[in-house]
């Protein structure tokens, strides 16, 4: 078993070894390279996407963005991060599609014993994010996390545990507060009612503005 094998299957590592600090610096490089590149440039943008993460189509990344390895993080299709997110994937993080992320977000993969003496060491557990959660500002997501599909993560929260399915989440540590109902397909925020009218306006100043 290689080191890289030690790290997928959660056992303790080190990685200072089998090329893993050369692969860091590329990574480095390359999120470099992203956070310093010119924000009107969408295309040169989409390219440094890609080579920095897995990505699926119609992923955007705003600048800056950090993060270990890139290779270890699986974006699905529309998923949207805002700025100074932290995506520490020692281990595997795999997003679902159409998952928006606030500024300031950190997802963290990987660990260390805590006993001092056995610190050196680290070791990894993945975090699954499914389709269409939000996750807002300021949130750590922490290793071995699931945040099941159309969940809500309130700003400031910390995630230790498992979050289930269509439930708005918050706090440190992070609980369930209400599941996602009926009064969230009537109002958008507090008192706030979605009206289809407006909704039509906003698509037409849409389709102007293109």
């Amino acid at each position: 078993m290689t080191m890289r094998d030690r790290m997928k299957n959660g056992l303790l590592f080190t990685d200072m070894c089998e090329g893993l600090p050369q692969r860091r610096s590329e990574a480095k490089n390359l999120m470099n390279a992203f956070n310093r590149a010119d924000h009107t440039d969408v295309q040169a943008k989409i390219k440094l996407i890609k080579l920095m993460v897995d990505a699926e189509k119609d992923v955007w990344i705003e600048s800056p963005f950090y993060f270990i390895y890139g290779k270890n993080i699986h974006l699905g299709q529309g998923s949207f991060i805002n700025m100074n997110c932290n995506f520490i994937d020692d281990g595997q993080i795999v997003v679902g599609k159409n998952v928006l992320f606030g500024p300031a977000v950190t997802v963290v993969t990987v660990g260390h014993p805590v006993n001092p003496l056995m610190r050196e060491y680290m070791y990894t557990d993945p975090v699954v994010i499914k389709d269409n959660v939000w996750i807002g500002a300021n949130v750590t997501v922490c290793p071995g996390v699931t945040i099941g599909e159309n969940s809500v993560i309130g700003a400031g929260s910390v995630v230790v545990k498992d979050i289930p399915a269509d439930c708005v989440a918050v706090g440190n540590p992070c609980r369930v507060i209400r599941q996602i109902g009926d009064r969230d397909k009537e109002y958008y925020y507090k008192d706030r009612k979605i009206d289809p009218e407006d909704l039509k306006k906003e698509y037409r100043l849409r389709k102007t503005d293109k």
